[in-house]
């Protein structure tokens, strides 16, 4: 059978939707989930360029940023993520390598000093 062409039930108690024997109203409710956008860490990569650019991550970094940033613009959300996530890994690992540089060079500039100064006080120079 056609729906178009099925009749309506009869109205009963004035013909109030919702009341026994009255016309049942069937309300749908539409939720949009939205994403959030892909992050496409042009900053930090940015940062890495200037001053964390060890074997050139930096730069790598921020050509993935780049083409993130190229794909969110066209809509291409999938291609997006990826680029965005490689970004954010070579980011993470040129940060990591200068971290770990800053602190052997701190720690050896300190042991390099007490060292001075204790063979400075071995064979007696006053300074």
């Amino acid at each position: 059978m056609n729906p178009e062409v099925v009749p309506m039930q009869g109205r009963g108690y004035e013909g109030y939707p919702g009341q026994p024997g009255g016309p049942a109203v069937v309300q749908y409710t539409t939720v949009n989930i939205t994403t959030d956008p892909p992050k496409d860490h042009i900053i930090w990569s940015l940062y890495c360029f200037v001053y964390a650019n060890f074997f050139c991550l930096g730069l790598a970094a921020l050509i993935f940023s780049i083409k993130a940033r190229d794909r969110k613009v066209v809509g291409d959300l999938d291609g997006a993520r990826g680029y965005g996530a490689t970004a954010r890994c070579l980011n993470i690992v040129s940060t990591v390598l200068v971290s770990i540089t800053l602190l052997l060079t701190i720690i050896s500039f300190i042991v390099i000093t007490v060292l001075a100064y204790h063979a400075g006080t071995y064979y007696g120079y006053q300074g």
